[in-house]
């Protein structure tokens, strides 16, 4: 059977130990030299770049996030054994880990190291899909001739190189389609690399849960065990029509992915959906001017980001989360699609004056949607507020002035609530 050693590249007959350097980190499987198909997944991402940039936690359970009131960003495995997990409430995590030492995000670093990640995996092939700062499908397809080597083993010396050149760690899935591939990445973490090969497919879905499904939340897991389905083998006896009448358009997706049957394409252009943000308060708070402040801050955040990526939106989104968890979701359609600040603040704070304010809130978010290039944006004047293109115009001053002298230069009184 083919098989491989993690540690030095050397390949081999079936083993349980490398016959070069003796180490029992080995992978084998029939098809290992014909998948091309991978998912790489950053282990602890956050986490890790503290501990490579901070020794004194390498040894200690850290948790990146906010206050007591915030989220779980990511915890390290030492934390996630104590059952610790991303998203978790913060006075939840510290319940579970006391002792964890906690760490603000530093966004700016975890780029960077992305950046470097990705400048790896560059060197592997142009066809690559990045799904989040620490996580990317990859198409080795065809690049066997150009490396002098099959997939599997330029997989494995991008993760060694990860390891020696920027001190991180990621796990590897390989297979033949990218719902498989991102499936196998999460078997054997950390430091794993896992395959699922055409010939074992069905017999491997079969008996695992449905919750392996990426993107199937609480809410569709919910329904679909209403339906009596909670393994791959429940679902695989459902006809497709059936499924669609049952869960619409996503039950013809669900049909396939019962089968192992994933026909997307590893896309290096995929389209950016919408651009968000949101933040936790430390304290739950009912105070308007405090909130009106964190709206105009999230909405010049979102709008950073939007002329950033060249993309402006037609849709705005409030997000706002109760101090008992409830989450109220507000959005509206512009007339025409924006990128700037004050128009996606003003619409923003349009939509927090319309809710009824009965409780204090924990979260906040702003956010915008059905994207299009900025050459479409802020074209037309507004005849409902015709002080629009002025504000517009100093906003495009404000950028180009922080773009120069750094983002503090100017700040808007209300950003300072």
């Amino acid at each position: 059977m083919p098989s491989l050693c993690k540690e030095c590249l050397t390949q081999f007959d079936t083993g349980a130990r490398c016959p070069a350097c003796r180490s029992p980190r080995v992978v084998s499987h029939p098809e290992l030299w014909d998948l091309s198909i991978a998912h790489m997944d950053c282990d602890a991402f956050f986490a890790s770049v503290e501990k490579r940039d901070n020794p004194d936690l390498r040894s200690k359970p850290v948790i990146i996030g906010g206050g007591k009131r915030g989220v779980v960003s990511t915890a390290c495995y030492i934390a996630r054994i104590k059952g610790v997990r991303s998203a978790m409430p913060m006075f939840q995590a510290l319940k579970l880990c006391p002792e964890a030492v906690i760490v603000k995000p530093r966004m700016e670093a975890y780029s960077e190291a992305s950046r470097q990640v990705r400048a790896l995996m560059d060197e592997l092939t142009p066809a690559i899909e990045p799904l989040s700062l620490d996580e990317a499908f990859m198409d080795l397809t065809g690049t066997a001739r150009m490396h002098g080597a099959p997939p599997a083993v330029m997989l494995a010396r991008l993760v060694k190189r990860m390891k020696e050149e920027l001190g991180l760690t990621g796990s590897i899935g390989l297979s033949h389609n990218k719902f498989l591939a991102k499936v196998a990445s999460d078997l054997d973490k950390p430091r794993g690399f896992s395959v699922i090969g055409k010939a074992e497919t069905v017999a491997f879905l079969r008996p695992n849960s449905v919750r392996m499904i990426w993107g199937i939340g609480p809410a569709a897991q919910a329904s679909l065990e209403r339906a009596g389905i909670r393994t791959f083998e429940d679902l695989s006896r459902w006809e497709q029509d059936d499924l669609v009448r049952r869960f619409g358009q996503m039950g013809q997706r669900l049909w396939h992915l019962a089968r192992g049957e994933d026909y997307r394409r590893v896309s290096a252009n995929a389209p950016v959906k919408s651009i968000s943000k949101e933040t936790t308060f430390n304290e739950d708070t009912t105070d308007r001017d405090l909130l009106d402040g964190h709206i105009w801050r999230l909405s010049e955040q979102v709008s950073a980001r939007a002329k950033v990526k060249g993309k402006a939106g037609r849709v705005v989104t409030l997000k706002l989360k109760t101090a008992k968890f409830k989450t109220l979701t507000r959005r509206i359609s512009l007339h025409q699609p924006t990128q700037m600040a004050d128009k996606i603040y003003r619409t923003a704070r349009g939509l927090f004056d319309q809710v009824e304010h009965v409780s204090a809130y924990r979260l906040i978010g702003v956010g915008i949607s059905d994207l299009c290039t900025h050459d479409d944006a802020d074209r037309e004047g507004d005849l409902l507020d015709p002080d629009a293109e002025k504000r517009a115009r100093t906003e495009r001053a404000t950028d180009a002035i922080r773009e120069k002298f750094g983002k503090d230069a100017i700040l808007k009184g209300r950003a300072l609530r």
